[in-house]
């Protein structure tokens, strides 16, 4: 396998690393539950995108190659020979025809590329050998390898206006808002998709608080009942808000229960694709358009591969590059699921600090010259413009 061996060499002059931590939920109460909606479809949502004056790269209806070389870009942009165009391109245009075509163009930010505690880790950083290269430089301002929890959020724009839909809000969920919402000029949040019931994909829903007080009266979540059974166990006050103390302000959740079949969200038709994330343990991608994503897997049952065809954008989990764990691929696998899907192009989310964002891009980008494969690394603040 052309670029795999290459990129499992990086991870020799690592230090061994430590034992995975532990993602089971134990010892919780049951909590009574308020109704829940069933999910079907919603309105539409007017929260505009705010204009900036800095230029972002536009790609088209083609999903082009990301450049190897990180400082041929600029910062969060995802282009190779692309035409730059402000984020005013989409105001309001005078030629109708150019108007429908900026409606239809979304974007995707990606929020959070790590794993579940982040990088860097706080105990390579007190370690006194000070040998883990990876988290040494996540602690330099832009370095790519600093990541937070795994999450996307989908800047859609319809005739209608542009809805804000966010796919899982984990433990640093509000970290990655504080640095990213103002940068992007991003205020809503229109829904959140919940891929799977960890502390990485739940644990900042108690977050939310800050927009159903200040920004907007409440927020839907669309979540899978199973992990919704979870969410009564670790966050009973937000489903039962008659326990809340009078006068404290929690978050304004609406709950709708998602099943293993399309829903519609702010006109957008999401297809769940069911995995595996562990022996037993079934977790969600989601499909909207020709973008999948797949942020926490360790198999892929055989019937969601009909799901994956025609993928233009394939987001897919990849912790570490020699080998996979129990819970999820490493590239090796990662590399397989890419040559069965065929996508036009790749991203790779969910790394550990075994992956050196600069070197495993570098020997990933040789993969498009000896196989015809487009795959690079996500990273933190990344922004894919896409058409749905």
């Amino acid at each position: 396998m052309a670029g795999a061996g290459a990129i499992a060499a990086l991870v020799r002059a690592a230090h061994v690393p430590p034992a995975p931590c532990a993602r089971s939920l134990r010892g919780l109460a049951e909590a009574r539950a308020i109704p829940l909606v069933r999910a079907t479809s919603s309105s539409a949502a007017a929260a505009a995108i705010a204009p900036s004056s800095s230029p972002y790269f536009y790609c088209g209806p083609s999903l082009l190659r990301l450049s190897s070389d990180p400082d041929s870009l600029p910062a969060r942009s995802f282009s190779s020979s692309c035409s730059s165009i402000s984020r005013n391109a989409f105001a309001v245009s005078t030629s109708s025809s150019e108007q429908e075509k900026q409606r239809q163009q979304s974007e995707l930010i990606f929020l959070g590329t790590g794993t579940s505690e982040g990088i860097p880790r706080v105990s390579c950083l007190t370690n006194p050998s000070k040998n883990c290269l990876v988290c040494t430089k996540a602690t330099e301002p832009g370095n790519r390898n600093r990541r937070r929890n795994t999450s996307i959020l989908l800047r859609h724009a319809t005739p209608y206006g542009t809805s804000n839909i966010l796919i899982d809000a984990g433990k640093f969920f509000y970290h990655s808002a504080l640095q990213w919402f103002p940068a992007f000029g991003l205020r809503t949040l229109d829904a959140v998709i919940i891929t799977h019931s960890h502390a990485d994909a739940i644990g900042g829903l108690d977050c939310l608080r800050d927009w159903t007080n200040n920004v907007q009266p409440i927020i839907p979540i669309y979540v899978a009942e199973r992990d919704y059974e979870v969410m009564k166990m670790t966050h009973y006050y937000l489903i039962d808000t008659s326990v809340v103390i009078p006068g404290a302000a929690v978050s304004a959740l609406q709950f709708n229960i998602i099943k293993e079949e399309p829903f519609t969200v702010h006109n957008l038709e999401v297809i769940p694709l069911p995995v595996w994330h562990g022996q037993g343990y079934r977790s969600l991608g989601f499909r909207f358009g020709h973008v999948c994503y797949i942020s926490d897997v360790s198999d892929i049952p055989e019937e969601t591969y009909k799901l994956l065809e025609d993928c233009e954008l394939l987001i897919l989990d990849a912790l570490r590059p020699d080998r996979s764990s129990s819970t999820h691929f490493g590239l090796p696998r990662a590399l397989e699921e890419v040559r069965k899907i065929k996508p036009k192009k790749t991203l790779f989310t969910g790394m550990m600090h075994l992956m050196d964002h600069e070197k495993v891009n570098n020997e990933l980008a040789k993969l498009l010259d000896t196989e015809g494969l487009d795959i690079q690394l996500s990273y933190d603040g990344l922004r894919v413009p896409v058409w749905l």
